[in-house]
């Protein structure tokens, strides 16, 4: 019985095309994740240096 089935399904590549989009959607989620990441990191700094100066600039010091 197994031995009729086993060979059918190695042969069977009709999953393979939907993996191999699942890899490379996965790559772009991470790669967006991290490009987010870095950008809202020099996105905090700038408006945390505007913040200070803006302070500084009210107090007269």
């Amino acid at each position: 019985m197994y031995k009729d089935i086993l060979p059918k399904l190695y042969a069977d590549e009709r999953g393979a095309t939907a993996v191999e989009y699942a890899l490379i959607l996965g790559l772009v989620v991470l790669v967006v994740i991290v490009s987010i990441d870095s950008v809202a990191t020099v996105t905090v700094d700038m408006w945390t240096d505007i913040a200070d100066k803006t302070a500084t600039a009210v107090s007269g010091t």
